[in-house]
């Protein structure tokens, strides 16, 4: 046998079934040429398939954007579509009061306009914040002054302001109050 039958026979061996004598004559810049173009290739592929999910994740962010966008909007009709009835009897309530000459008839509409809107807040899950006999507590009350008093126990809100509000447990608003304080003796005051 031949040296070059020899390396045939050799690469045939290793299982290579595209080796040739060829192969054995390859000079080593031709293979690194080959190298080189097989890593630009290579290189290539993986710049394109990062492209690609560069422009998935920016379609991704797009869409997830729009969805938030259209479920924000969603709510808000939601809760405009529950309110409207509400205006409506504002509304007549408004109408009716400038015509009205008697003032219980008047009375009588707000009261119904603000029974309609206090059952679609809590239709919409929105609750009123206690105040006024709890004690003052800085998670729902805002108070924004204090009175001497033997009324109620210090700490203790006795007068409302401005109602607070809660959706779903969470805090709208917090309500503004006046807080219960012991009132200063007159030993201590000489």
């Amino acid at each position: 046998m031949t040296e070059s039958q020899s390396e045939t026979n050799e690469h045939e061996d290793d299982g290579d079934p595209t080796a040739t004598v060829e192969d054995a004559a390859i000079s080593p810049v031709t293979l690194l040429e080959m190298e080189r173009d097989k890593a630009i290739e290579e290189r290539d592929q993986r710049h394109e398939r990062l492209l690609r999910v560069s422009a998935d994740f920016d379609n991704f962010r797009k869409r997830s954007r729009k969805d938030v966008e259209q479920a924000e909007r969603r709510g808000r009709e939601t809760i405009l579509r529950e309110l409207l009835p509400v205006f409506d009897n504002l509304e007549r309530a408004a109408n009716a009061a400038e015509d009205a000459e008697d003032i219980q008839a008047v009375r009588d509409g707000v009261q119904m306009v603000l029974k309609l809107f206090t059952d679609t807040a809590a239709r919409l899950d929105l609750t009123r914040v206690e105040s006024v006999g709890q004690r003052f507590d800085p998670n729902v009350h805002d108070a924004f002054q204090q009175v001497e008093t033997t009324d109620a126990p210090a700490g203790t809100v006795v007068q409302e302001y401005q109602p607070g509000y809660q959706l779903a447990g969470k805090l709208l608003r917090p309500a503004m109050v006046v807080v219960a304080r012991a009132p200063v003796s007159t030993e201590e005051e000489e």
